[in-house]
């Protein structure tokens, strides 16, 4: 029956496909709230009236993520290949897309871990300061744990669009479902690859979305 409705299905390739784009938005994600949380510190610390005041660092990196943020991913990953290759040493395949994927939405999500600690009562961070607490122990006590349910929405709406991103990126041979999609799809007519392929994406989505409102659930003590 499987096989009379999706006939130019390759289940290993798509098996494949699919563990590829896995492994693609796992790392990335990973790496995305590492370093989106450290930006986003950085540019709230930075700020006016905070603990860490200074115009011109919080200018810089508010720049940087300006920019990467505006920048279209599929713009990025060819204005990244020089950069990529350096790295991997080659533009084709899951780790090659990893330096675009990392550095499109690390800035993007940390705007979103910036307006999370922007919402944080400043009378928790003031009291803190009061009774000494150190920097160290205001970020790690206060600001992370007291922004956490906002953050972890944060990352899984960044973790939903990186799945688009590599959908994206596979269209330049980073693999994953976007690339069987494209080249077993669209590019050979073959409909019932493409809408199988479409299908599995949006079951990674909605995974996602439900571990993320999970977790979210969880955690807000409010």
């Amino acid at each position: 029956m499987i096989e009379t409705l999706l006939p130019n299905v390759k289940w290993e390739k798509m098996w494949d496909a699919t563990v590829q784009t896995l492994y693609m938005t796992g790392v990335s994600v990973l790496a995305t709230f590492i370093l989106g949380i450290l930006l986003g510190l950085l540019l709230f610390l930075t700020s006016k009236g905070n603990i860490w005041e200074n115009k011109v660092i919080n200018s810089i990196v508010s720049s940087f993520v300006n920019i990467f943020r505006s920048i279209p991913f599929i713009i990025l990953i060819i204005l990244l290949i020089p950069f990529t290759k350096w790295l991997v040493g080659t533009m084709l395949g899951a780790n090659a897309a990893l330096p675009a994927l990392i550095i499109g939405a690390a800035p993007f999500y940390a705007r979103m871990v910036e307006i999370a600690l922007r919402e944080i009562d400043k009378g928790v961070i003031e009291a803190a300061k009061a009774m000494g607490a150190k920097t160290s122990t205001i970020i790690f006590k206060v600001l992370l744990p007291e922004s956490m349910p906002a953050l972890v929405s944060g990352i899984t709406v960044t973790a939903i669009a990186l799945v688009g991103y590599t959908a994206m990126a596979g269209v330049v041979g980073a693999g994953g479902l976007g690339n069987l999609a494209y080249l077993e799809g669209f590019q050979r007519n073959h409909n019932d690859v493409t809408i199988l392929a479409t299908i599995l994406i949006l079951i990674i989505v909605f995974v996602i979305q439900f571990i993320g409102d999970f977790v979210t659930s969880k955690i807000d003590k409010r």
